[in-house]
């Protein structure tokens, strides 16, 4: 009698190839013989043994499905990316405030230790309350010791020009001979007064870190890693040179952002995982959950009544640009922001619903789906645990000066600052978590959905297969314990 183990008790499966073929996958207790079938379906075995890759288990019927819908929605990505080609931000008188200032790049020469006494500029010491944080500030540069630092300009039309900064000690930054700072220019004020010190220049530290940020991904990933740098620079290229001057042109912020995040989804995923169902699938659960975002998004902004105007940055742009739709600004923010953690999300659930069906082929969709959730859920806590630690990170500053001021939580949730933050949130988790869902059901729908009368055949080759090589063992006069 022979007995024909279960794919599923890890023994040995039969899977499907391209051709028609079909192949059988012994348990590793000797060579495996592949069964091929002819023309007129009858199968006959070969001896010698082949290492095959996982088959692709989609029909070619369902490749057509899928291509149907993904070739019109890249070519509508496409069109939309020429028609609203921005060619560049619309020019502007420069105001001088924040980032809209001309720089340059100049150096710390010198800095001596000076009385702030005889640098203030009324020369006497004040008697405010110094227990205030005012007053305390007034007195230690009335009192204690500033420096006196001279800054050589390194570029631009006035380069080797020097100008002198007096540093007060309660200055949070301090200026170090030979530290390289970026000086802010103002060509409208008298000649002593255009330059002072508006940052540091902190390019060899980022670019660093950048470098090996890179190496790392590059010898942990590979080619992987590699075609992940060259996705992320692009994502870059299509956020610089597309996004934003598409939005300050005045386009619709929404329509800009859903054009501009597709794109780099599609150039992203097909270039990170290959052009292939699996990613195809993983695309597919991504689209519907930018939906998802982008619905809840507009109608939770529109209902709590955001208007994206809430720090000087927004402010100076709304200055700037008054015809500029704030609150659109805001949507597509959400948007692009959840992009990143949901083509995570997706692709995970696609390749652990690949890999179930790879690991037992005659699992259904219902039970690869049910599969698929229980890794999915896990991957649910700890994402949205990951986004929203990532928003609180970020607004840190924020809640503390909340807390500073002992505001309840009910006060803090309602200013605008933090709910914006709590909306951004809520929305984008909202849209991963039903990501996870939707793109399993996408996969364990396509994955199991193999050629009519696969199953019949590898199960018949199968057959065959064992039974030969039973037959084999038995001419060789010796079998092997299992």
């Amino acid at each position: 009698m022979v007995h024909m183990p279960s794919p599923a008790a890890g023994h040995g499966h039969t899977s499907a190839t391209g051709d028609g073929h079909a192949t059988v996958n012994g348990s590793g207790h000797g060579p495996s013989p592949r069964v091929d079938t002819d023309s007129h379906g009858h199968p006959h075995a070969h001896g010698h043994s082949h290492s095959h890759g996982p088959a692709a288990p989609v029909s070619r019927h369902l490749r057509k499905v899928i291509a149907a819908i993904l070739i019109p929605f890249t070519i509508a990505v496409v069109v939309g990316l020429v028609v609203l080609w921005p060619g560049g931000a619309p020019p502007h008188k420069r105001t001088g405030v924040g980032f809209d200032r001309q720089t340059q790049q100049a150096t710390v020469t010198q800095v001596v230790a000076v009385s702030c006494k005889s640098v203030n500029a009324s020369g006497e010491t004040p008697t405010g309350d110094t227990s205030t944080a005012e007053g305390n500030s007034a007195q230690q540069e009335a009192s204690g010791s500033c420096h006196k630092a001279t800054i050589r300009v390194d570029t631009g039309k006035d380069k080797g020009r020097t100008f002198t900064e007096i540093v007060q000690p309660d200055q949070s930054r301090q200026l170090h001979e030979g530290e390289k700072v970026v000086a802010a220019y103002e060509p409208s004020a008298p000649k002593d007064l255009q330059y002072s010190v508006a940052d540091v220049n902190r390019r060899f530290p980022m670019g660093l870190l950048a470098g090996i940020f890179a190496l790392a991904v590059v010898v942990v990933g590979r080619l992987r890693g590699v075609m992940a740098l060259v996705a992320l620079a692009i994502s870059f290229l299509v956020l610089n040179f597309f996004i934003l001057p598409a939005v300050l042109q005045g386009s619709n912020p929404l329509i800009v952002a859903v054009i501009g995040s597709s794109a780099i989804m599609l150039i992203a995923l097909y270039m990170c995982h290959g052009l292939s169902a699996r990613t195809s699938v993983a695309v597919l659960g991504t689209l519907v959950s930018l939906a998802l975002i982008g619905v809840l998004g507009s109608g939770f902004i529109g209902w709590a009544a955001l208007t994206g105007n809430t720090d000087d940055s927004t402010g100076l742009i709304h200055g700037l640009y008054p015809k500029l739709d704030m609150s659109g600004l805001l949507l597509a923010g959400v948007i692009i922001g959840s992009l990143g953690v949901l083509d995570d999300v997706t692709v995970t659930q696609t390749s652990a619903v690949w890999e179930l069906h790879d690991a037992n082929p005659t699992m259904g969709w219902r039970g690869l789906y049910r599969a698929g959730i229980r890794i999915g859920r896990d991957h649910i806590a700890s994402v949205v645990n990951t986004l929203v630690l990532a928003y609180a990170g970020a607004a840190l500053p924020l809640l503390l000066l909340f807390s500073i001021a002992q505001s309840g939580v009910g006060t803090v949730a309602n200013s605008e600052l933090v709910a914006e933050e709590i909306v951004r949130t809520l929305v984008g988790s909202i849209g991963l978590v039903a990501s996870v869902p939707v793109t399993t059901l996408l996969a364990a729908l396509v994955v199991a959905a193999d050629r009519p009368g696969t199953r019949a055949q590898t199960a018949a080759a199968g057959a065959v297969a064992v039974g030969g090589a039973a037959a084999g063992r038995g001419r060789g006069g010796r079998r092997r314990k299992r």
